[in-house]
């Protein structure tokens, strides 16, 4: 099994988690920046509601943006993700104002919903970009559970 033939929709996490894992990086961009692009980051997001901690999201309202560069033209994917009542409900038809909005690359995308990077490290090293509440933005890697690859 490779990442060029594998859908993260249907895949069991973990085991996407590990191909991701084992995916050299270049590789992995070329990937996100083609074809397959949208089944991989699609994928990823429509499990995202499956892996949102009910308990810690338990009283957050927030409109949160992910704003996933690495096209081939240069500009990002942008959706949304509403967290209301302990749910997480996705759109890639952004229509509200968002409270917090993430940028990144598609390959720290899906190292950090795969669970392969994390979100302060990627803050640290410029490659999660955050704008808006600074509580959220503190609050909001905790709110999921990652797959332990």
């Amino acid at each position: 099994m490779s990442i060029h033939d594998v859908d993260p929709a249907v895949a069991d996490p973990v085991e996407f988690a590990r191909l991701v894992k084992r995916t050299p990086v270049e590789e992995l961009r070329q990937v996100l920046a083609g074809q397959r692009r949208d089944e991989i980051l699609h994928g990823l997001l429509r499990r995202m509601p499956e892996a949102l901690r009910a308990d810690a999201a338990r009283g957050t309202e927030a409109v949160v943006h992910w704003s996933i560069g690495g096209r081939p033209d240069g500009r990002y994917d942008v959706h949304q993700m509403v967290i209301s009542d302990g749910r997480c409900v996705l759109s890639a038809q952004p229509d509200q104002q968002p409270k917090l909005t993430l940028t990144l690359a598609a390959v720290d995308f899906v190292h950090l919903v795969t669970g392969n990077a994390r979100a302060v490290m990627l803050v640290m090293k410029g490659k999660l970009k955050t704008r808006g509440d600074i509580g959220l933005t503190a609050k909001f890697p905790n709110l999921f559970q990652a797959p332990k690859p």
